[in-house]
């Protein structure tokens, strides 16, 4: 029995074409429930030799923008530890890839918001960073809505706003909102309803 970690073993066995790139060594460096970190020994597409660090995600991302009736919508405020601040964004959660997107959307807001919807409209997928990650979130319009139970996460501390969607679209364009997912989400549907200014 080998008394190495094997997150700093080298495995020669993912050699692999990766578009232009040739991925030579994969090392695993660190893995939680959430991510795992590879460091990875690469051949570029000009041929030179070079390093590339890549986080992969154990599932995905899901942003929700609930709209009423009146055409109100709600943000979440809450402080994000790895950027030291507190911001402004649409419900969003994460889902494993056993779970359908659309029913982790559901379970999502619910828990953030303790609000339920009826009618669900998947508005776009993105990549989130794809020079350094391999996430991939699905952002979802819900309306119908109608109360539900609010059960926040241990790792949430969320205060939840209900405003204007005009509101919260021109915070977005104002650079009020900077999440990504948030951002993309609220301008999809700006576009789709003529909300901007």
């Amino acid at each position: 029995m080998s008394d190495k970690n094997p997150l700093d073993q080298k495995d020669t066995t993912q050699v692999k074409k990766v578009g232009g790139w040739l991925r030579r060594s994969k090392q695993v460096v660190y893995d939680n429930p959430w991510i795992q970190v590879s460091h990875e020994e690469v051949t570029r597409p000009n041929g030179s030799e070079g390093i590339y660090g890549v986080v992969h995600f154990k599932g995905r991302a899901l942003g929700i923008i609930a709209v009423d009736d009146e055409s109100n919508t709600w943000l979440v405020k809450q402080s994000r530890y790895a950027c030291d601040e507190y911001t402004y964004e649409i419900p969003e959660g994460g889902g494993p890839f056993d779970e359908a997107p659309l029913d982790a959307a559901k379970r999502e807001l619910e828990e953030e918001t303790g609000l339920l919807a009826d009618r669900w409209e998947l508005l776009q997928t993105l990549r989130t960073s794809n020079s350094v990650t391999d996430e991939i979130a699905y952002i979802y319009l819900a309306t119908d809505l109608h109360p539900g139970v609010q059960a926040l996460d241990e790792t949430e501390d969320i205060e939840v706003i209900k405003l204007p969607l005009r509101e919260a679209v021109n915070m977005a364009v104002e650079g009020k909102i900077t999440d990504a997912i948030s951002v993309a989400g609220l301008l999809k549907l700006a576009l789709a309803k003529n909300e901007l200014l």
